[in-house]
């Protein structure tokens, strides 16, 4: 019955079966251990109605401050008569002077010598026993008969010499963490107390399911007209919590740890140093581990036992306390806390308590000077609230709180607000002291780069970075451990913006080294950055490759909490855009709207006009035009955002136009060409619209026309987009009544195609009689065909990849390269004059790949590598492609 569902019981008591089950575990000795008002008495009553034990359990609550082991003893031995079995076995005895507890203790051991019966021994409050009477009834715990078996109520865990039993199995232990309520056991004692309260959760929170603030709560809330608001004001400094804390815990405790406790009130967490700060006293950690040891609303919060906090409810009740006791000190202990933090490197704390103490100025200080740090660990929410706490005439006046919140706004996806605040930052900068301008000058560099690189502004990027460069190099960057993180910064600004503009090379350079650099300083935020723009890079060259830093980005934005961070959605976009230009489109939708929930079209242009380009894409694939049409458009007047010229523009209204066409809106579609520069109408993407475009005119001429310099190569392209072209190449062949030559062209397609699986241009320009023409055919595609002709027959998505486990090793970026070719029909020498290298090094390429994917053939490698997602996927598990 253990871990059924609770139910309320008579009287209001909740039924807690999930705790019942391990009471009635066949240890010898069972031990509840919690703090006052955690419900341990309640629980045992509770748990020996619900299992029928009328007669077997002897229950003996011990007195306050008992320490007469006499009159502990006989009321043992009386409750121990009162039971079925030990009234048969238990001797009566009168109380005598001459009695002492070991005593009693051996002659009920003798007693109970021939007891077959199970008899249970609950024992109520054991820490008010005294050491005499814990070592009798520890005598009596490790010689009792097997029969009998103790239930021990304790507020904190006393000598009884248990670790032996724990160690033998013999031990039971039910403690505070066991004994929160959950929000179904909170629900049902609000139930039975008469109170409709829907959103219980928050107060199980906030009383971190305490189970007399519970029904304290409960009390409160009865016969309340509005309980909701009441529930969401609950704290510790309720009437009835402050008289149950203070009887039950606080007054318990001398002059010296009652002043550690309140005047330690004001911190989230403290430990002995801080403890001791405060109090001016010594000893502070002790009796904090004491304090804890003690079950007194006090928890640790790392296994060295060092750092503690304390319970909600307690902490507002000690706050309380310290206002009514010593309201003029409640203020130098927070400028006091706030110095010990910030010169032990908690940034966050240190202003948050100057700010408590109302230090304006030490705490913009202490934020202007952090915020770097805070910002490349990630921080961005952190620094957010730090900001709120600040009067708004406090963060316009101050330069240096005006450029972080300039930083903020970025952040939080507002060019424009950033633009102000930066403004604002620099007018009112003449005034700060002499000793300040230079952190000043630093955190306005940092914020125009992030500017510049968010408006995808290369030049504004260079030139910020060549000044924080400069400042990287002065001294004082040494000293604060800034000069590297400020180098790693630029360098990955550089890299982003340089892809922005289609100059890959620039932007692997500058990316690989900042992401190397920011791995060895152990700034895994920037690293994240890199790896997110880096994969960017290999979407143009190497869908396998793409997916690989993608994944590595999202999994180290996973492990650092930012998956909501714009770089993650840079990372979920890429792989988003890989899996539709695979064809794999359920798929891409979850990662498509990670994307779209992390990055803002307005905090970043170019990545939120990637974005509506990538759902158009999407969109188009699933033959949903007109959501195609809106969101090639909505990216497309993005693009006036942009400080410069993007890659990704010509593709977006490329898209645009192939979409409109699709529509049947030719003449927009000549519109859109005919406002467009003749640079930008001469690019590749532009091409194959314009070919798209006169093909639906029925001018399969003029299509051959506009194509020509993409296929010759004199126009840039990339390998998904220089398979459209191809395939559209073969179309106008066709149309133009040359088989043979749109036979070559879709070959070539394919062969384009196949490495990185890139099935949806066969969905935007579906040619099915073409492909089941070229099937029959020599050709070495075949299983990538049936793909593609399984997709155009109403399957809209691509087969999910299931197969082998990953590759012993990972393929090196060489190694996926000439993997790529393996399922075309080209030789090795062949494969090796595509690559530019040697027949050599592809053969040992080959090699290492069969080695890594566990294969011995080339047909075998090509299978595997399409079972691990490296190439397309097959609808035949374990058929390759025929090789050449």
């Amino acid at each position: 019955m253990a871990g059924g569902a609770p139910g309320a019981g008579a009287g209001g008591v909740v039924a807690r079966p999930r705790l019942f089950g391990r009471l009635a575990a066949q240890a010898r000795v069972s031990v509840v251990s919690a703090p006052a008002g955690s419900g341990k008495t309640v629980l045992l009553r509770s748990w020996i109605g619900w299992a029928g034990m009328a007669g077997s359990p002897a229950w003996v609550p011990v007195e306050r401050d008992e320490r007469d082991p006499q009159r502990f003893w006989l009321s043992v031995l009386a409750a121990l008569r009162r039971t079925t079995p030990g009234s048969a076995l238990v001797r009566d005895l009168s109380p005598a002077p001459e009695l002492d507890g070991w005593v009693i203790t051996e002659r009920l051991l003798a007693d109970l010598a021939p007891l077959d019966d199970r008899l249970w021994l609950v024992v109520d409050d054991v820490h008010e026993l005294g050491p005499d009477a814990l070592r009798q009834l520890e005598l009596l715990i490790m010689r009792a008969p097997p029969e009998l078996r103790f239930v021990l109520a304790t507020r904190h865990d006393v000598r009884l010499g248990l670790h032996r039993l724990r160690l033998e199995g013999e031990l039971a232990e039910i403690r505070e963490p066991d004994l929160r309520f959950t929000v179904a056991e909170a629900r049902e004692l609000f139930a039975a107390a008469g109170v409709d309260l829907p959103e219980v959760a928050l107060l199980v929170e906030r009383t971190e399911g305490w189970a007399a603030g519970l029904r304290l709560a409960a009390l409160s809330l009865a016969g309340h007209p509005d309980p909701g608001r009441l529930a969401a004001e609950f704290s510790g400094t309720e009437r009835t919590v402050v008289e149950y804390l203070l009887a039950e815990v606080l007054d318990r405790q001398p002059g010296p740890v009652r002043l550690l406790l309140l005047r330690t009130s004001i911190l989230e967490r403290v430990n002995g140093e801080l403890a001791d700060l405060l109090t001016g006293g010594s000893g502070g950690e002790r009796v904090l581990q004491d304090l804890e040891a003690a079950n007194a609303f006090v928890v640790s919060l790392d296994p060295a036992r060092s750092w503690f906090r304390y319970h909600h409810l307690f902490a507002d009740l000690l706050q309380l306390e310290l206002r009514r006791t010593e309201p003029d000190q409640v203020t130098a202990l927070h400028r006091a806390a706030s110095g010990w933090f910030a010169g032990h490197g908690y940034p966050v704390e240190a202003v948050r308590h100057a700010q408590a103490a109302r230090d304006w100025e030490l705490a913009g200080r202490l934020l202007a000077d952090r915020w770097p740090g805070l910002y490349l660990d990630g921080q961005a929410a952190v620094i957010h609230e730090l900001l709120a706490g600040f009067p708004a005439e406090i963060r316009v006046a101050d330069a240096e709180l005006a450029a972080v919140a300039a930083g903020d706004e970025l952040a939080r996806g507002s060019l424009e607000a950033a633009e102000r605040h930066l403004g604002l930052a620099e007018r009112v900068l003449v005034p700060v002291p002499e000793g300040r301008r230079g952190q000043a000058q630093l955190l306005l560099g940092i914020v125009r780069l992030l500017l510049a690189r968010q408006r995808g502004d290369p030049l504004g990027v260079a030139e910020e970075a060549q000044r924080l460069h400069a400042m990287a190099e002065a001294p004082e960057m040494a000293q604060a451990g800034l000069g590297e993180e400020l180098r790693a910064l630029a360098l990955i600004s550089l890299g982003s913006t340089q892809l922005g503009v289609a100059r890959l090379e620039e932007a692997e350079r500058y990316l690989e080294q900042g992401i190397a650099l920011a791995h060895r300083i152990g700034r895994p935020y920037l690293e994240l950055t890199g790896l997110a723009n880096q994969a960017a890079i290999e979407y143009f060259r190497s869908f396998a490759l793409a997916m690989e830093h993608s994944m590595q980005a999202a999994e180290l934005a996973e492990r650092h909490g930012w998956t909501d961070e714009p770089a993650a959605g840079i990372a979920s976009l890429n792989v988003a855009g890989v899996l539709t230009w695979q064809g794999r489109l359920e798929e891409a939708e979850p990662w498509m709207q990670r994307a779209e929930h992390t990055v803002g079209a307005e905090a970043d242009p170019a990545t939120g006009l990637s974005i509506r380009s990538v759902r158009g894409l999407l969109e188009l694939a699933r033959g949903r035009d007109s959501d195609a049409l809106a969101a090639f458009q909505a990216a497309d007047r993005l693009t006036g955002r942009l400080a410069g010229p993007s890659l990704i523009v010509a593709r977006t209204r490329s898209c645009l136009v192939q979409t409109l066409v699709r529509l049947g809106e030719t003449e927009h579609a000549e519109q859109v060409l005919a406002e467009m520069s003749d640079q930008d109408r001469d690019s590749a993407a532009m091409r194959m619209s314009l070919a798209t475009l006169r093909l639906a005119q029925d001018n399969p001429h003029a299509a051959t026309a506009a194509l020509a310099p993409v296929l010759d190569g004199s126009a840039v392209s990339w390998p998904a987009w220089l398979a459209q072209a191809f395939l559209l190449e073969a179309i106008t062949r066709d149309a133009l009544g040359d088989p043979a030559a749109a036979g070559r062209a879709l070959e070539r397609a394919l062969d384009l195609a196949e490495p990185d699986g890139v099935l949806t241009v066969f969905l935007l320009h579906p040619a099915p009689g073409l492909l089941q023409r070229q099937a029959r055919q020599r050709t070495a595609h075949a299983a990538l065909i049936a793909d593609i002709l399984s997709l155009l027959a109403g399957n809209r998505s691509a087969p999910p990849l299931t197969g082998p486990s990953l590759p012993l090793e990972p393929l090196s970026g060489s190694e996926l390269r000439v993997l790529r070719y393996l399922p075309t029909n080209l030789s090795g020498p062949e494969i090796a004059g595509e690559l530019y290298v040697s027949h050599n090094t592809v053969r040992t390429h080959i090699t290492h790949l069969y080695a890594k994917l566990g294969t011995h053939t080339r047909a075998d490698a090509v299978a595997c590598a399409r079972a691990l997602g490296l190439l397309a996927p097959s609808p035949l598990p374990g058929k390759a492609t025929r090789p050449g």
